[in-house]
């Protein structure tokens, strides 16, 4: 085999791969499927270790497998054009992939920060719907240096294909996991001195904060209803991001773009 003579994926593992479109294959394998250079190749830059990457998988005549095959040689197969568009969920595949595993929890996060620095934000999402909020939401709390994300069971999942894409890359940036009981969760944060900060179109206005909380959560919710009844009852504080004139004619902000705004109130003022 010359250096750069990449073998063809074998048909057994194609389906598996093809799978992972579906959430139940993704949670029973443990696996999360990739498409586009950027996201697999921010990925693969942030690895925490190389056994989190399974396989790389590259159109046949693909340029970009060359640099891949001499960093990740015994990962890196070819598939046909049509083997692209059945693993890709666009309309246009881009015949680059990536499989590679999920994270994996050891510990409640609560524990885990309990005995960090004082200053600290974790992120939370109360049945956010829209995956590609998801993923922007993760990607920006990397961005900002939370410490973690928490998804409720009613929160899209973000191992789906538009999360992945959204985050591009940011995967393995910062720990995150769902819990059942969001609620309970946020309880466990309490009792460790966080303070529970949610978005909410009633709050108060964050400019007549003066200051913040050291140790924070910052719960952002449902893109139609808000926060949920038992996450609101628990809060700390309620806050709004304010619009500019005395009437505006859009409900409200995008969730992804309202946990951007709020991020950056709560850890750079």
């Amino acid at each position: 085999m010359t250096p750069f003579e990449i073998p063809a994926l074998s048909k057994a593992k194609l389906k598996q791969y093809v799978k992972l479109h579906q959430k139940k294959f993704r949670d029973s394998d443990g696996l999360f499927l990739a498409e586009g250079l950027r996201t697999v190749r921010e990925l693969c830059q942030n690895l925490p270790n190389e056994d989190m990457l399974v396989v790389l998988l590259f159109r046949e005549g693909e340029p970009e497998s060359e640099r891949f095959f001499q960093t990740h040689k015994r990962k890196v197969f070819s598939i046909s054009d049509r083997e692209c568009s059945q693993l890709s969920d666009t309309s246009t595949p881009q015949g680059i992939f990536g499989v590679f595993r999920q994270q994996s929890r050891t510990e409640h996060a609560a524990e885990a920060v309990s005995g960090k620095s004082t200053k600290s934000l974790i992120v939370a999402l109360d049945d956010v719907q829209d995956p590609g909020n998801v993923g922007t939401i993760l990607r920006t709390a990397v961005w900002f240096g939370a410490e973690s994300m928490i998804c409720s069971a009613g929160t899209a999942d973000r191992y789906n294909p538009k999360a992945v894409r959204s985050c591009a890359g940011s995967m393995y940036g910062i720990e995150h996991y769902g819990v059942e009981h969001l609620d309970q969760e946020l309880l466990r944060f309490q009792k460790i001195g966080y303070s529970i900060v949610s978005a909410s179109l009633d709050g108060k206005d964050f400019r007549d904060f003066s200051a913040w909380p050291e140790r924070q959560v910052l719960v952002i919710g449902n893109e139609a209803n808000g926060v949920s009844k038992s996450v609101g009852a628990l809060s700390d504080l309620r806050v709004r991001i304010p619009h500019v004139g005395k009437k505006v004619s859009v409900e409200s902000l995008n969730a992804s773009v309202s946990a951007a705004i709020l991020m950056e109130r709560l850890v750079l003022s």
